[in-house]
């Protein structure tokens, strides 16, 4: 993270990794838009060359080391955090798809899974609230007090073997988001649930499955770029017409 603090409304995402997943995406696109971004994830080299790259771009971007489930590195993130302005979004977009026979799956690995999405859904749910209920009443009647939205899967809808862990803790992630939902939008914060339905055009898919890559074809997966727009296009929404739960998926994709 850099020293100098920023007037510009904040973005903060969690879980980014590589440059070509979808939480450096959603870096740039917030930074796009004008925001600061503060990015948190568990690798500093991954980190620190997304923010160079926005940076690169014209950004401005603050790599911020944290594990989401490690609640006193949270809270130590969301004070760099508040430090930077106020924050207008926060993006819960860390996962762990494990993948095991069920009778294989271990009860660490259960719990490593569900530590990832739903602890640490909950962890970083807790202190964006807090900075974003710290912005007051909106002065635009058209907006809220900021945005939270979080990253779901298939997987936050129906479970299937070998992903029972992962299906678990999604599901987990999808309730809480309902929960934050009922709760927090009255205060004026719209919180969102993004179902990713199929296979994201990323690093970790072209390294761990090239074959599913290939099978998919031209536009058989989504493009990070264009998921990123879509959760921009949420945080923008009218409050009179809020979303909850959207899904997305590329053309080609049964469901």
């Amino acid at each position: 993270m850099t020293s100098s603090a920023s007037s510009h409304s904040v973005a903060w995402i969690a879980g980014v990794g590589a440059s070509a997943g979808l939480g450096a995406a959603l870096g740039r696109r917030f930074a796009r838009a004008g925001h600061t971004v503060a990015l948190t994830g568990r690798s500093a080299d991954r980190l620190e060359s997304a923010a160079r790259e926005i940076r690169a771009a014209g950004g401005q971007a603050h790599a911020l080391v944290a594990d989401a489930s490690d609640e006193a590195a949270v809270a130590r993130a969301a004070e760099q955090v508040r430090a930077l302005g106020p924050l207008a979004a926060a993006v819960f977009n860390a996962g762990n798809a494990v993948r095991a026979p069920s009778l294989e799956l271990t009860a660490a690995q259960f719990e490593d899974a569900w530590r990832t999405s739903a602890l640490g859904g909950f962890v970083f749910a807790q202190a964006a609230l807090r900075l974003l209920l710290a912005n007051g009443a909106p002065s635009d009647a058209s907006t809220g007090r900021g945005s939270l939205l979080f990253t779901g899967a298939t997987a936050s809808l129906r479970g299937r073997p070998p992903f029972g862990a992962f299906a678990a803790a999604k599901a987990a992630l999808r309730s809480l988001s309902q929960s934050l939902a009922r709760e927090f939008g009255p205060q004026g914060i719209h919180v969102a649930h993004v179902i990713v339905d199929g296979g994201i055009d990323g690093k970790r898919l072209r390294t761990g499955a090239p074959q599913r890559v290939e099978a998919a074809g031209p536009d058989g997966l989504l493009h990070p770029d264009a998921i990123a727009e879509s959760y921009w296009q949420l945080h923008a929404q009218h409050r009179s017409a809020w979303t909850q739960e959207l899904d997305l998926r590329p053309y080609k994709e049964s469901f």
